[in-house]
């Protein structure tokens, strides 16, 4: 019965440390991104900009296109990764003087604001809305 006790004692803490390990790596990067660059802002604060300065450009049917493009991400990282793409989005909107949120700014801007990984659900979901991809494999090829 000691024995028993004594792994699971052991089995436990490498469970918890494994845990905070993994929770302190999200929690470093978040501090990374919210560190200020050379223009004393830092990625946070610029993504935050680019989504207030557009926030008037984007209709419902768009507001829904980008929550269709999204719902492959894990729900706990959904709004996380909503905001990075919608960063990315709206620069481009303000890059483009853009009077509107068009369907073309918002693929582009989610291809460049995503990992390759993530480019097949993106794929997948112009098939399933019957948008051409080829205008877009440009920026597929030079994404992050």
């Amino acid at each position: 019965m000691n024995d028993l006790f004594m792994w699971f004692i052991l089995l436990w803490s490498i469970f918890i440390f494994v845990m905070v390990a993994i929770g302190g790596y999200f929690m470093f990067r978040k501090f990374l991104k919210k560190m200020p660059k050379e223009d004393g802002k830092s990625i946070l604060d610029w993504q935050d900009y680019y989504i207030q300065e557009t926030l008037h450009l984007w209709t419902d049917e768009k507001k829904e296109l980008l929550n269709e493009l999204v719902e492959p991400v894990p729900e706990i990282f959904r709004d996380v990764a909503k905001g990075k793409i919608a960063g990315k989005i709206g620069e481009l909107a303000l890059e483009e003087n853009a009077d509107e949120m068009t369907v073309d700014l918002i693929i582009r801007g989610y291809i460049l604001a995503t990992p390759k990984r993530d480019h097949k659900f993106l794929r997948k979901k112009l098939k399933d809305k019957d948008i051409d991809a080829a205008p877009y494999e440009t920026y597929f090829s030079q994404s992050s």
